[in-house]
């Protein structure tokens, strides 16, 4: 098993950035695709972005894109993402999560989940 700990949520106005990460341990970080969603009060779990095991192909929501990297460091077993001009939209639950398998993307199973590291947006 693989267990995830995201960190770097918190309060940040409209426009602000905010750099979320996700520090795996149990199996080896590169064996796995990472991704992140997010979930908002009284809304369904949504993707936001993924990578691939080595890092060559990367996948962003439309709601991110051009504002939002996904990156990870295999030496460090941990997955980052940044977010920048955040908007309060971008207020949810942000989790992490991981899948067995060279390829990420948002519509694939992932097999492990943090616990969610809270963003708040405040307008």
């Amino acid at each position: 098993q693989v267990q995830l700990v995201e960190s770097g949520g918190g309060l940040v106005q409209a426009g602000g950035s905010l750099r979320l990460s996700c520090t795996a341990s149990g199996r080896t970080f590169s064996n796995y695709a990472m991704g992140w969603f997010r979930q908002a009060p009284g809304k369904e779990r949504e993707f936001v972005a993924a990578i691939s095991r080595s890092s060559v192909i990367t996948y962003y929501a439309d709601s991110v894109k051009g504002r939002s990297t996904i990156s990870r460091d295999n030496a460090k077993n941990t997955v980052l993402l940044q977010i920048n001009s955040l908007k309060p939209e971008d207020t949810a639950v942000y989790y992490c999560a991981a899948r067995p398998s060279p390829i990420a993307g948002p519509n694939r199973v992932y097999d492990y989940w943090g616990q969610g590291t809270q963003v708040t947006v405040s307008s």
